[in-house]
């Protein structure tokens, strides 16, 4: 997720039909501003080289299309930071979760199994999910169509110039704040209704990732639901839809980097929403840290999430750990580059509506006997997140309640 979300999210639920055509037409009409080509940077100099990546929208991709055969200064990250490759883990360890399962006999064991993954790992995936298969393959062709473009094409969508505020393309996270930048290039869509995504969505891109959508949300709410029932937990459907109330299809594109040892697609984060729904590609490079239980036996190490043809991966966001007051893990990943062929990723991020009040459940604190999180305004907790370059899970302790030894 990008900086530039924070300023759209806080307007798409408050604004009525009226401000939001408005916007709309101010958008519509706007000017853009003069642009022109780029000059090609030179690569030693930062400031040349920042303007062209990240100012004048040519992106990551648009850096490696001029030939690299090292790794500019501003990408390479510090040594303990960078991703050394490790062997995936078996899918004997994670087998993938067959979702059809759930409306038939076999429903409480399906239940659990993805019960005990929110609770070690914070990941895992599913098959079987009713999403075809030549949708999500064209979900992909169409990412590597949408950046294949013409930089000028891409950058018609940056901050600033974009001809909706529902749609944003960028590079990296929050690229004035980072020490390294990442090895990432994105185009933002934020749904807001059917009617606007087929009309402001990238033609390359628009129909496909509404279906994906569309297909997804079932699949959303019904692990969701699943969730919260495991946790003795009975909400209406009301507060279901109004956790998962803001939806946003990223596409995301990692080009070939000549030196990935050096270099992070994604650094280490968690998502702040509720369910991260995520479409990778073959090639790999998704890394999940596992958390320290040395009770459990379980070191901190990070794994690698192969991909699994057909199936979709499910992560937990921030969102959902301060709800289970911390019995479901808002799992800390990154991603790896790679030197041998362009990856692309979509996730789709559920979040809540920024008026909620996101704090552990009260039935869930009974149980547990004490809070672990305070209560906040999610608009708040988006404030705190899009505020600092990616820094682990450091994003949870803005709602974080510090329990001494002595009080448990």
């Amino acid at each position: 997720m990008t900086m530039v979300l924070f300023f759209w999210f806080l307007s798409l639920e408050a604004a009525s039909t009226t401000e939001y055509s408005q916007v709309m037409e101010r958008a519509l009409h706007q000017k853009p501003p003069h642009t022109q080509k780029s000059m090609a940077p030179s690569f030693e100099d930062g400031n040349s080289l920042f303007n062209f990546v990240v100012r004048d929208g040519n992106g990551v991709k648009g850096m490696v299309d001029l030939g690299l055969s090292k790794v500019p200064e501003q990408y390479i990250q510090p040594p303990h930071e960078r991703i050394v490759k490790l062997n995936a883990i078996s899918a004997d360890e994670l087998s993938p979760i067959d979702l059809s399962k759930l409306d038939g006999p076999d429903h409480d064991q399906v239940a659990d199994a993805i019960v005990n993954a929110a609770e070690v790992l914070g990941f895992f995936q599913v098959v079987n999910h009713s999403m075809p298969v030549e949708l999500l393959e064209s979900l992909k062709n169409a990412a590597h169509d949408f950046f294949g473009q013409a930089p000028e094409k891409k950058a018609a969508y940056r901050k600033g110039v974009s001809p909706s505020p529902y749609v944003k393309y960028g590079t990296s996270f929050v690229p004035e704040k980072e020490k390294a930048l990442e090895w990432k290039d994105y185009v933002s869509m934020v749904y807001s209704s059917d009617v606007d995504a087929l009309t402001y969505w990238p033609n390359e891109c628009k129909e496909v990732s509404l279906e994906y959508l569309k297909f997804s949300m079932d699949m959303v709410k019904k692990i969701l639901k699943v969730l919260i029932a495991k946790l003795g937990v009975t909400l209406e459907d009301s507060k279901i839809d109004a956790l998962i109330g803001l939806r946003m299809v990223n596409m995301n594109f990692y080009p070939t980097c000549p030196d990935p040892e050096l270099t992070v697609g994604v650094g280490r984060h968690s998502d702040m929403g509720t369910l991260t729904v995520l479409l990778q590609d073959g090639i790999g490079g998704l890394y999940v840290k596992v958390e320290e239980d040395m009770d459990a036996g379980r070191k901190g190490e990070w794994i690698e999430i192969s991909p699994v043809p057909g199936a979709l991966v499910i992560n937990i966001g921030d969102t959902l750990q301060i709800l289970s007051n911390g019995r479901y893990k808002s799992a800390e990943h990154r991603v790896r580059t790679t030197s041998t062929k362009s990856r692309v990723s979509v996730p789709i991020f559920t979040i809540p509506k920024q008026t909620e009040r996101i704090g552990p459940l009260p039935e869930v604190v009974k149980n547990d006997g004490v809070a672990r999180y305070r209560e906040v305004v999610f608009e708040d907790y988006m404030t705190n997140f899009f505020g600092n370059a990616h820094a682990g899970k450091k994003s949870l302790e803005y709602a974080q309640i510090i329990i001494s030894s002595t009080s448990t």
